[in-house]
């Protein structure tokens, strides 16, 4: 089973290009191409997605899209979506809405998250990761250890978050 992991700490070059770690590019391999739609991710990253998974998303998100709570979230997800993918020497660009949208200024992580792959501002993830770390963030260390409950739950035994606790784990 593949899987995105790992983290790279890497440079964006004056046309807003990085490269794009090789064992990474593998995983976006669909069909013999090399292709991946980069996006707005959660909690103030980008995302790189599988062709096929954004696919997926659409579908899932088409039976919604007339439910107006969701026309804004709709409208900024998917008019941000651009599909992508490396030139010869692994290198991606980084579209100047995205680059503002995500505060990067020259340093950035490249961070490997099972399916997908996050662009963090290097100063974002270095201060989220020694956080955690020092043992400052309670609420990651909450979450974390939740998240490793779940590998000990049957499908059965799964236990969804309240709203209370989505909003909570939304502000961390």
């Amino acid at each position: 089973m593949f899987f995105f992991k790992g983290a790279t700490e890497t440079k964006i070059d004056e046309k807003n290009r990085f490269v794009l770690p090789q064992q990474m590019r593998y995983g976006f391999v669909e069909h013999g191409e090399l292709t991946f739609t980069i996006g707005l991710g959660l909690g103030g990253c980008l995302t790189v997605y599988k062709s096929s998974d954004v696919d997926g998303i659409a579908r899932r998100f088409q039976k919604r899209q007339h439910d107006a709570r969701y026309r804004k979230f709709f409208t900024l997800f998917f008019s941000t979506l651009h599909p992508s993918s490396c030139d010869k020497l692994g290198r991606v660009v980084i579209p100047s809405v995205l680059k503002k949208a995500a505060q990067i200024k020259s340093e950035i992580v490249v961070a490997g998250v099972l399916n997908k792959v996050e662009i963090w501002p290097k100063e974002t993830y270095s201060l989220d990761l020694e956080g955690f770390l020092k043992g400052q963030d309670v609420g990651l260390s909450k979450m974390m250890e939740e998240a490793f409950l779940i590998l000990d739950e049957g499908e059965e035994d799964r236990v969804d978050l309240t709203p209370e606790q989505q909003a909570e784990y939304q502000n961390i």
